[in-house]
C-alpha cells in the first residue's frame, strides 16, 4: 500500500466515522420524525425503539471506528457495512410506499437515494480495508 492509498483510507474511515456518529445524534434528536417516517410498517418493534436503536448503533460503530486498532478495522469494517445492509429494506420500503422524508418528496430522489446505500457499503469496505491483502 503506497503512503497515499494510506492517507485516503484514513480520511475515508474518519469522514464516514464521523458521518455516523452525527447520524446516529440526529436519530436521537433533530431528525428523530424523519427516521421515524421510514421504519417498515413490517418491522416487529415500535418505530421509536427501532429510531433510537439505529442511532445508538450508528455512534456506537462510529466510534468504533475511531478506537479501533489497526489489526481490528477490518471487521469494524464489516460489521459497518451489515448496518447498512440491515437498513436497506427501510429505505426500500420508503420508496414502495412512496413515503416523504428528509425532503426525498418524488420517487426519483427515492429512487436516486437508494443507489447510495451499495456506496456507503463500498465505503466502509474501502475505508477500514476490508477487501486489503493482510500482511504480516
Amino acid at each position: 500500500m503506497s503512503p497515499r492509498d494510506g492517507v485516503a483510507r484514513t480520511v475515508a474511515r474518519l469522514a464516514l466515522c464521523g458521518f455516523l456518529i452525527a447520524a446516529g445524534v440526529s436519530h436521537l434528536t433533530v431528525a428523530r420524525s424523519a427516521f421515524l417516517a421510514q421504519v417498515p410498517a413490517w418491522v416487529p418493534l415500535e418505530p421509536d425503539a427501532v429510531v433510537l436503536l439505529s442511532g445508538v448503533a450508528e455512534i456506537a460503530l462510529g466510534v468504533l471506528g475511531l478506537v479501533a486498532r489497526r489489526r481490528h478495522r477490518s471487521i469494524v469494517g464489516i460489521l459497518i457495512a451489515l448496518f447498512f445492509l440491515a437498513i436497506f429494506p427501510g429505505n426500500i420500503a420508503q420508496f414502495v410506499t412512496r413515503t416523504d422524508s428528509f425532503g426525498l418528496d418524488t420517487d426519483v430522489a427515492r429512487g436516486i437515494r437508494l443507489l447510495f446505500q451499495p456506496a456507503l457499503v463500498a465505503w466502509a469496505v474501502f475505508a477500514f480495508g476490508v477487501l486489503r491483502p493482510r500482511t504480516r
